[in-house]
């Protein structure tokens, strides 16, 4: 996003334009501190401009555009800015197009705050009393003779811009006597309106599917406490299983013991009656053979 404020002194841009960098994430460029960063850094513009302003002259226009040119391609100036002090004048705007031309970028907007300039002296008046009465020191930039100044400056410089934007249709007018918070709405509206911001769609879907969300989580959440009684079916089953085989074993151990009994018993008696057997088998033999024998002899 890349916009402009516009608006007398005392219209509230820097405050709306510290807003805006809040919300959205943007830088504020103003050439003030610019050109004072640039002469710092000694860049080859800023060491330009440094000669300038010790000579006592007014940078011009080519140099301004030039530390501006540097400034916004750095990385924090990448998700757009706000310039705050420039375009002043029409030549300055002008420049500022061809400098975005060249760079392959647009300006989204142009917000001008609009103000009585009379409720403005008001309020400085008011000011400057409040202060004075309660013995703080008065900025001498900040009296209502300087602020009437600056106005006139305002209308014989600056104003142009606002024919020059609206020619381009990137001109919207917001009222800049409202309060702070309805001016920030009306800004954040525009910006909408002109396609600079995108509304947050993901919010409403998530709102929307916020219920439907709910209500599978719910019935997982279900789905999982059955599971635990299902687990306890399974120690009761085993438990049964086990005192089955608990009734059982005894009996299958009594049984498998008796047989064994059995035919220790059985072999036991067999082999006791085994030589019983045999003598009575000899002895029946024996009478039996006799028997023959006698039987022969009588035949004889």
């Amino acid at each position: 996003m890349r916009i402009i404020l516009l608006g007398p002194p005392g219209s509230g841009k820097g405050t709306q334009a510290q807003l805006l960098v809040q919300r959205y994430g943007i830088v504020q460029l103003s050439t003030g501190e610019m050109l004072r960063a640039a002469v710092a850094a000694g860049t080859p513009v800023g060491l330009k401009a440094k000669e300038i302003m010790a000579s006592g002259g007014l940078v011009p226009d080519e140099v301004v555009v030039g530390i501006i040119s540097d400034r916004i391609d750095q990385p924090d100036a990448k998700n757009g800015f706000i310039l705050d002090g420039f375009p002043r004048t029409v030549p300055q705007a002008e420049a500022l197009d061809e400098l975005l031309k060249h760079k392959h970028l647009k300006l989204d907007a142009v917000i001008e705050l609009r103000v009585n300039e009379s409720a403005l002296l008001n309020r400085v008046e008011t000011r400057v009393a409040q202060m004075r009465e309660r013995g703080e020191e008065v900025r001498l930039d900040d009296t209502p003779e300087v602020l009437t100044k600056r106005l006139a400056s305002y209308r014989n410089q600056t104003e142009p811009l606002i024919h020059y934007y609206s020619e381009r249709r990137k001109l919207s007018t917001i009222d800049g006597m409202m309060a702070i918070d309805e001016v920030t709405r009306a800004i954040h509206r525009q910006l909408l309106a002109l396609g600079a911001v995108e509304p947050k769609t993901h919010a409403k879907s998530a709102a929307k599917a916020g219920p439907a969300k709910k209500a599978k989580a719910s019935k997982k959440a279900r789905k999982t406490a059955k599971k635990p009684a299902k687990t306890t079916k399974k120690p009761a089953k085993s438990a049964k299983k086990a005192a089955k085989t608990a009734v059982r074993g005894p009996k299958k151990t009594a049984n498998k013991a008796g047989k064994k009994a059995a035919r220790k018993t059985v072999k036991k008696a067999a082999k006791k009656a085994a030589p019983k057997t045999a003598k009575k088998a000899v002895k029946k033999g024996a009478k039996k053979a006799a028997k023959k024998v006698t039987k022969k002899r009588a035949k004889r």
